[in-house]
């Protein structure tokens, strides 16, 4: 279906979403798509990524489907340089893609420590340096990088998502300031408790432990973080650069 309010000011702009095969890359994908943006799928997971792939496709987009290991840095110049190549420019870049391996402090391992940090943050600072190379030729872009409100505020458990996290909006206040005279954007989205395949996956009593700290009492939907993603990747954002943007039912002011 097309943008609910009939909005199409991402007519004529590419777009690349890392970790866009499911969730809330998939959820980002359309409503990119549905503004009128061509979308280029990237993702490990294949089968699911052409599928993603074909229901942009469905909406009257251009559309690719890329194997891309985003903590591989030519893995991520290739997926750069191929929607190039394939669909003339690169307006907008997604840094989506990311992991969890939770564990206590005491008991986590450096695999799983290098692993979070490779994906989550090096992965994404890959994603700005590819995706800025093309931008600063048309001077003019749109980089989005998904943090998240455990990079604000920590979380048991979760020491390596949470620094990987606080990473990420670090570098995208850093490459704010380095990108702004060549009118590239680059913001945050920091989600809260977002209600994806992984989070249903939690116990009952889990979830409705952790919704007693939400005012807004309720997860947040993918489409809503999508729709955020649209408003940032915009015209209506020309002026926003390096901000972080929670978008998490008010939890943080808890």
């Amino acid at each position: 279906m097309p943008d609910p309010h009939g909005r199409e000011d991402l007519l004529g702009k590419v777009a690349i979403v890392t970790g866009s095969a499911r969730g809330i890359g998939r959820a980002i994908a359309l409503a990119l798509a549905r503004r009128g943006a061509d979308v280029v799928i990237s993702d490990v997971v294949e089968d699911q990524a052409q599928a993603t792939a074909q229901e942009v496709r469905a909406l009257g987009r251009r559309s690719l489907a890329v194997r891309c290991d985003v903590s591989q840095r030519d893995q991520v110049f290739t997926l750069v340089e191929r929607t190039v190549g394939e669909l003339g420019r690169l307006d907008i870049y997604v840094n989506n893609a990311g992991i969890t391996r939770d564990a206590l402090l005491m008991r986590m391992t450096e695999e799983q420590w290098d692993l979070v940090l490779d994906i989550n943050l090096k992965g994404t600072f890959f994603g700005c340096q590819a995706a800025s190379k093309v931008m600063l030729k048309q001077r003019a872009g749109k980089i989005i990088n998904l943090a998240s409100i455990m990079g604000l505020v920590g979380n048991v458990g979760q020491a390596n998502y949470a620094a990987s996290k606080a990473g990420v909006i670090a570098l995208t206040r850093s490459a704010a300031k380095e990108l702004a005279g060549r009118n590239i954007n680059v913001n945050a989205i920091a989600p809260g408790f977002i209600e994806t395949e992984m989070t249903r996956a939690l116990p009952e009593a889990a979830v409705k432990s952790f919704l007693e700290l939400v005012p807004m009492k309720r997860t947040g939907k993918p489409e809503e973080v999508a729709d955020l993603v649209c408003f940032l990747a915009s015209p209506e954002s020309d002026y926003i650069t390096g901000q972080v943007i929670t978008i998490d039912g008010g939890l943080i002011i808890n």
